[in-house]
């Protein structure tokens, strides 16, 4: 909380135009998700050094060239989907818990991204959300889900990864971009307003021909133990 204090005394005057601009682009339809994309970024890289965040991003060659794929990263905190908007070249939409999309600024960037709300505790809703996700992969939209269902709050320490998660990216047969983040949790979830700096590690995607005869928590538990070797690479 005290860091997201800081980035907005730090943008006092900026705020208002940011909040505008970010609003504008999740009320217009005339606006494309590439140009709303464009402008939650630029805000975001803002946002980041104004709160003294470093963003090192690695294996950004790891991204698929053709649209339609999703990430799958581990989940550390609120600061997660920020560390991805710095460092991703292409535009994404992300899978939001109810709660975290009501938000104020949360909420401008949900509408401005096209991303959807889910209730953990409607099991109709979940699987009305995977199909809707589906359903955008196919037509080309990227997408970013945290297959733990919830952040960790053990650091660097993953918790197990949903099968069902992986449903959308069976389904569209898509590419699977596996994730790791690295001290995403320390902005937000910290007190410290010290420098700090967070890892994405973008690793190499798992092709539907490559997981088309496995089963959903086979599929998990592969990106999983993917992610694990990641941190412990890069991490320290």
């Amino acid at each position: 909380m005290r860091r997201i204090i800081m980035m907005v005394i730090r943008l006092f005057l900026k705020t208002p135009y940011y909040f505008y601009s970010i609003n504008k682009c999740g009320k217009r339809k005339d606006i494309s998700l590439e140009e709303a994309y464009a402008c939650v970024k630029k805000v975001t890289k803002a946002a980041n050094r104004a709160g003294r965040v470093k963003i090192e991003a690695f294996g950004l060659e790891n991204i698929p060239k053709e649209n339609g794929f999703i990430f799958f990263p581990n989940h550390q905190g609120m600061f997660d989907v920020l560390v991805f908007l710095d460092s991703c070249p292409v535009p994404f939409s992300f899978v939001i818990k109810k709660e975290a999309s009501n938000v104020i600024l949360l909420k401008q960037v949900v509408a401005a991204l096209r991303a959807i709300p889910i209730d953990r505790e409607d099991l109709k809703q979940s699987l009305q959300v995977i199909q809707q996700m589906t359903d955008e992969v196919k037509k080309g939209r990227n997408f970013l889900i945290f297959a733990e269902g919830t952040r960790s709050r053990k650091g660097n320490e993953l918790l197990p990864f949903k099968g069902g998660t992986f449903k959308s990216a069976v389904k569209a047969k898509c590419p699977i971009v596996p994730c790791a983040l690295i001290d995403s949790f320390k902005p937000f979830d910290e007190k410290s307003i010290a420098p700090v700096t967070v890892k994405l590690i973008y690793l190499k995607p798992l092709y539907y021909e490559e997981y088309a005869g496995m089963k959903t928590n086979e599929i998990a538990a592969e990106v999983k133990s993917r992610i694990e070797a990641a941190i412990k690479n890069y991490e320290g």
